[in-house]
């Protein structure tokens, strides 16, 4: 299970997560969001990381141009879509794809069908805010099939890991709000708790 950890916006907590064993990290260029970075402060941060970290840029409803364009000057790995993006925008994209889906109680999962040619994320529904909420929705109503495929986010923690590595079994997890001590702003004790947590779950199942 792969860890993604979201919404860096300086380059000592870039650098806590990576050392931590972190394999990807996020970069969330919405600007109504708490922790937005500036695509050009990204790149500066990017470039000081190691070449074995994957760097995943967040948008919300941009134009492909905008996404290429961006992805391409701060050299990310992959985008991850997180508005209501249609399919054949992910056909514009050069990049690897993330889609993320909202998910609450009336979500239907035949929908991620559509994006066949993107990977998945799946988080809380908010009707404040497209992520970064801190808030779980109901796992176990992820079908079978389709767990071991998807990114797990939506208050993910150190609490919770062992019931996600051992019942949900997803590709990865995402998280953010878990790790903070604000918005933007990590929060070494309780990153080196998570990691901590995983890589004693990982010992175990070797």
């Amino acid at each position: 299970m792969k860890i993604k950890i979201c919404g860096i916006t300086n380059f000592e907590d870039a650098l806590l997560c990576e050392s931590s064993g972190a394999d990807a990290l996020g970069f969330i260029f919405y600007k109504n969001s708490k922790r937005y970075i500036d695509p050009e402060d990204a790149k500066q941060i990017i470039e000081r990381l190691s070449p074995f970290t994957a760097k995943i840029g967040v948008f919300v409803n941009e134009t492909p141009e905008f996404i290429n364009n961006t992805a391409s000057e701060i050299k990310l790995n992959a985008v991850q879509l997180h508005g209501e993006e249609n399919p054949e925008v992910i056909l514009d994209i050069y990049f690897p794809v993330i889609k993320a889906f909202r998910i609450n109680g009336s979500f239907d999962y035949s929908l991620l069908n559509r994006y066949e040619s993107a990977s998945f994320l799946l988080d809380s529904y908010s009707a404040d805010a497209y992520g970064g909420t801190g808030k779980k929705f109901d796992w176990e109503n992820i079908p079978g099939s389709l767990r071991e495929k998807i990114i797990l986010s939506g208050g993910v923690s150190a609490e919770n890991i062992e019931y996600i590595f051992n019942e949900i079994r997803p590709a990865a997890v995402d998280l953010a709000s878990s790790v903070e001590k604000a918005p933007g702003k990590k929060d070494e004790k309780k990153v080196n708790e998570f990691f901590n947590k995983i890589n004693y779950l990982r010992s175990k199942k070797w």
